[in-house]
């Protein structure tokens, strides 16, 4: 099988993180312009002004810069020992599934028990990807 075939999940988690990048300017800038934060909000991180929605977006790209680190490091070590196989793929393209279904629930209406089940999934997922690599 093609190793480089596992670059399509990494490319595609990469560009979700890169497309949530683009929204939290975009809802900073939005909040700015009608006036519920100044700049001095973000002085020190966030204060407690800054808009839930503001604060979402910036937790999603929190939360896809944490645990993914580890699958993007997982799919280098199976491409650098060959072991890039039909059950990996899954198991990439099921994490990557999640964690896009994940963040979509974060930022559109944000039920915890909801984005819960794909973020714990996600993360099984995650350990059985790194388990099949050393058992195989």
């Amino acid at each position: 099988m093609p190793q480089q075939l596992i670059f399509a999940p990494m490319g595609v988690l990469a560009l979700l993180t890169f497309t949530v990048l683009g929204i939290i300017p975009m809802r900073r800038i939005g909040a700015g312009r009608a006036g519920r934060i100044t700049a001095d909000d973000f002085r020190f991180g966030e204060s407690a002004r800054v808009p839930d929605e503001v604060v979402v977006a910036n937790r999603v790209l929190v939360n896809l810069l944490e645990v993914p680190l580890l699958f993007y490091v997982a799919c280098l070590m199976y491409v650098v020992a060959g072991k890039v196989d039909g059950v990996a793929l899954v198991l990439a393209w099921t994490y990557v599934a999640l964690r896009l279904i994940h963040a979509l629930i974060y930022l559109t209406y944000n039920r915890v028990l909801h984005r819960a089940a794909p973020f714990v999934i996600s993360n099984v997922v995650l350990v059985v990807f790194w388990v099949l690599f050393f058992v195989r």
